[in-house]
């Protein structure tokens, strides 16, 4: 009885297991290479001639053309790993690819998949209660190891060479976004500047919008500013419904004429008469209006983004309004300084000198536009990490010290725990093993003597022994100012884990002629792996292929 297509494709068994790790393992072999201070870098170039030089795992995996089912799973612990954290995208996948390997010996042996998701498990909930125990509480005023952290998530990426300035200014954006239950980065805006050295970046407490005053008479520069922030237009009222209006006598003309100037006079007067210096509109502005804002001395800018009025509104204290009707005094702002200022070759407003600013921008300068790009991207991990520590209050040695450690201790649980899935917990501890390994391998050292010195040493009881990848000497990690969040490393230890479990576990992967054909658009786009086209390929693994 033939139940599939001839289209159909079915891979069963041992067959669709070695096929899905080897995807999963091609995936973390890709970026294996960027991991640690002497990581290098990938050129990922697309069929348009669009170039990014990046070492970050996760903006390297998402540029990637993946298609593979199992392979775009790994994928999605870079992604999940940078929503939660922003920084360990590296480590999570290079633990996910281990995982399988180990796995793959195991399954060879006729350990049963389903014994190995068990082992699994056991081994990442034991890993967690022992980085737990590991952790090292740090104050929210302990400025010193919340730099430490924010150069940490820096190291060996483009923003190197200026790591202690960027991470000194990382950390004063933070705190100064920070509110009492949360905090949120995207308070932090980000403005990049091709011209300079990295050293010449800056933090302006206060927002900078990418627009120009809408009028060449308006004041370059308002001090002791008051701020309206509109979200509206200010321009002529459109009937809700359509008219047709005859007009017989060029007077009636300009009577409509009158009426729409006296409109558009009656907005700005109002304006003026709540006392506002400055103006943000988020939509267009008349021009006869713009023409009495600049009569009145007011500087005004339209068509601003409504991220930048919820900046604005944060960092003055104003409030955004949607009918002009409705503003007044008390919903305007205050800025010590609005001007506009030349940045780059580019004019941006700049809202500057405002109380306790809550809102904040980072200038960051770079040689070329693929240098500020990586800075950026440096910075958005560090922010990350330093919001994570303030939020956690605690962090664990880097340098692989709580992978050597965690590899250590699993290997003791192993013996408590009973059957086969003694043997899993020990593949896990020997895949945690992989990060200083590989940091051993990026750095040019011989991986072998690294890990018997660094097992040693854990073994003598020292928690907090890392490999330092420039001298190749295992030192004390947290005496040397090399920190990460708690979070960084159980995250990446829990996705990695529940990713690698989902993949062990498929033994049948099924592909049609097109899937999407048998229910609507939406379905089909919740496919794992772009449909049934991706999957079409899987034999010679084709689709893995053309990206790696």
């Amino acid at each position: 009885m033939i139940v599939l297509s001839e289209e159909s494709q079915r891979t069963s068994g041992k067959d669709a297991q070695t096929m899905n790790i080897t995807a999963g393992k091609a995936v973390a072999e890709s970026v294996r290479t960027t991991l640690g201070p002497k990581g290098m870098d990938k050129m990922l170039v697309d069929s348009g001639g669009s170039v990014v030089v990046t070492n970050d795992g996760v903006t390297i995996l998402k540029e990637m053309d993946i298609d593979h089912p199992a392979a775009n799973m790994i994928v999605e612990v870079s992604e999940t790993q940078e929503e939660e954290v922003g920084d360990g995208t590296t480590s999570a996948v290079v633990v996910a690819g281990e995982l399988l390997d180990q796995a793959e010996e195991l399954l060879d042996q006729d350990i049963h998949a389903t014994t190995l998701a068990q082992g699994y498990r056991q081994a990442a909930e034991k890993a967690k209660e022992i980085l737990d125990e590991q952790a090292i509480e740090v104050s929210t005023d302990d400025r010193a190891t919340l730099t430490q952290i924010a150069s940490t998530a820096m190291t060996g990426k483009g923003a190197e060479s200026a790591k202690d300035r960027l991470a000194e200014l990382v950390v004063d954006a933070v705190l100064a976004v920070a509110d009492e239950d949360d905090i949120d980065t995207e308070n932090v805006s980000v403005e990049k500047v091709v011209g300079g050295s990295i050293d010449e970046s800056e933090l302006v407490e206060g927002v900078i919008v990418d627009k120009e005053r809408v009028d060449e008479n308006m004041p370059y520069m308002v001090e002791d500013a008051n701020v309206a922030l509109f979200d509206g237009d200010i321009e002529v009222k459109e009937t809700e419904i359509d008219a047709e209006v005859n007009v017989t006598d060029p007077e009636q003309l300009q009577q409509f004429l009158d009426q729409e100037e006296q409109q558009l006079r009656e907005m700005v007067d109002h304006l003026v008469d709540v006392g506002a210096d400055v103006v943000f509109v988020g939509d267009g502005i008349d021009d006869m209006a713009q023409h009495y804002l600049a009569q009145e001395g007011i500087l005004a800018v339209r068509r601003a983004k409504s991220g930048d009025l919820k900046r604005l509104a944060r960092a003055t204290g104003g409030r955004v309004v949607s009918n002009l009707d409705d503003l007044d005094s008390d919903d305007l702002g205050f800025a010590g300084s609005v001007a506009q200022k030349d940045i780059g070759g580019d004019e941006r407003i700049f809202v500057e000198d405002v109380e306790e600013a809550k809102s904040v921008t980072l200038i960051l300068r770079g040689g070329t536009e693929h240098v500020v790009d990586e800075v950026e991207r440096a910075v958005e991990d560090s922010l990350g990490v330093v919001r994570t520590t303030l939020l956690d209050g605690q962090v664990l040695p880097g340098g692989g010290a709580p992978e050597a450690e965690l590899a250590l201790q699993l290997r003791d649980f192993a013996d408590s725990v009973g059957g086969r899935e003694q043997l899993a917990v020990e593949a896990f501890a020997d895949a945690l093993e992989v990060i200083p390994r590989t940091l051993a391998e990026n750095a040019g050292l011989d991986p072998i003597d690294s890990l018997v010195d660094l097992r040693a040493r854990h073994d003598g009881g020292e928690l907090g022994a890392g490999l330092d990848a420039y001298t190749g000497d295992v030192i004390d990690m947290e005496a040397e100012g090399v920190v990460e969040p708690l979070r960084v490393k159980t995250q990446a230890i829990e996705s990695a884990t529940e990713a690698a479990v989902m993949i062990l576990r498929i033994d049948d992967v099924i592909a049609a002629g097109d899937l999407r054909s048998s229910g609507d658009d939406d379905d089909g786009e919740d496919m794992p792996a772009g449909g049934a086209g991706g999957m079409g390929g899987m034999g010679g693994m084709g689709g893995m292929g053309g990206a790696m």
